[in-house]
């Protein structure tokens, strides 16, 4: 039943104030009792209409008000085309079925695992062997297992939600491919070695295939795991890097000895070259000075010939008589010759 609102307005009017007079125990009326109003309003009953007015109201009014999170942003689709993005805080749309609201966390970092664990495309529904990712051949025909994870945020939630079907699905595909395609210019070694340089390469390489499909995504890193050989080959895979350790220890060595011999080939070669510059410039000195010594006598002999022509002459039979030994001088208008004369013996007879 409903409350009779003007009865009840009336006994309030007709009630005596407390400690006035006549008391709690006049004959006026009395207020109404507290059982009574609990049932009065057991029985209140609002009309079905007004109930689905009410609803309604509560319903799309709470679809009008929204709160975006800190690090989210959010994605604003009206009758399902893209109308806006909104920062975080608290904001207001129009109501749904009109307008959709889709939250995209931009700050948190995801990641995909190749080869790491055993992985699991969430749209095909395949379960992919780890070995069946990572083995990969490398420039030089060999076979590796390189594993690798990639870290990824959403920078464009638009791009991400609208521009690509399954985003992640073709992250995977592109990441394999970008990884593949470095791993195969390379040597197995370099790929065990040098893992940082392979991982920047396939970051560069995998952001711009992502950027030209419009995804949204952004690389922030590519961490290599430890690169390998599969089991069956990996005792010929030791023998070959024992061999080319030995192949590298031993150039190493004829490096160090042809280091040492090459500085001391070119030291003695230097030395010899000054030596000859040295052996020929005295050569010349010397020649030199002898054409100036013989040009001095001359220009002296042009000046007295007969007196230089006998002081040659003198001095040049000074040092030849000495070594002729015994010497006969005969006067060429001797006519008569001694037979006995004994040059030698009274040289002898003199020394003594």
């Amino acid at each position: 039943m409903n409350w009779d609102w003007d009865k009840l307005r009336d006994q309030q009017n007709q009630k005596k104030p407390f400690g006035g007079g006549g008391g709690s125990g006049g004959d006026g009326p009395k207020p109404p009792q507290l059982d009574d109003l609990m049932g009065q309003f057991r029985n209140f009953r609002l009309p079905g209409g007004l109930i689905l007015i009410v609803l309604f109201l509560l319903f799309f009014g709470k679809s009008m008000v929204y709160t975006v999170g800190v690090g989210e942003e959010g994605v604003i689709q009206r009758f399902g085309k893209y109308a806006r993005s909104t920062s975080p805080g608290l904001h207001f749309k129009l109501p749904i079925g009109i307008e959709k609201l889709t939250k995209v966390n931009v700050d948190i970092v995801r990641k995909e695992e190749f080869g790491v664990t055993e992985n699991q495309y969430s749209n095909r529904g395949i379960q992919t062997p780890r070995d069946e990712i990572s083995l990969m051949l490398t420039g030089d025909l060999n076979v590796g297992l390189v594993p690798w994870l990639v870290q990824y945020r959403i920078a464009d939630p638009r791009k991400y939600l609208f521009e690509v079907e399954s985003p992640e699905n073709l992250l995977r595909d592109m990441a394999e491919a970008s990884m593949r395609l470095v791993v195969g210019d390379r040597t197995i070694n370099e790929v065990i070695i040098k893992r940082n340089e392979i991982a920047i390469a396939a970051k560069e390489i995998l952001q711009k295939e992502l950027n030209e499909a419009n995804t949204g995504i952004q690389i922030s890193t590519i961490e290599m795991k430890k690169t390998n050989v599969p089991g069956p080959v990996q005792p010929s895979f030791n023998k070959v890097n024992k061999a080319q350790q030995e192949k590298e220890t031993m150039i190493y060595k004829a490096q160090e000895a042809y280091n040492t011999a090459i500085p001391a080939a070119e030291g003695e070669a230097e030395r010899t070259i000054l030596a000859a510059e040295g052996y020929a410039l005295n050569r010349i000195n010397r020649a030199k000075g002898d054409a100036s010594r013989f040009l001095a006598l001359y220009d002296e002999y042009s000046k007295a010939k007969d007196v230089t022509s006998r002081r040659l002459y003198l001095e040049k039979m000074g040092a030849i008589l000495p070594k002729l030994g015994r010497k006969y001088i005969v006067d060429e208008k001797q006519q008569n010759l001694l037979p006995l004369l004994n040059m030698g013996a009274g040289k002898e007879a003199l020394t003594k």
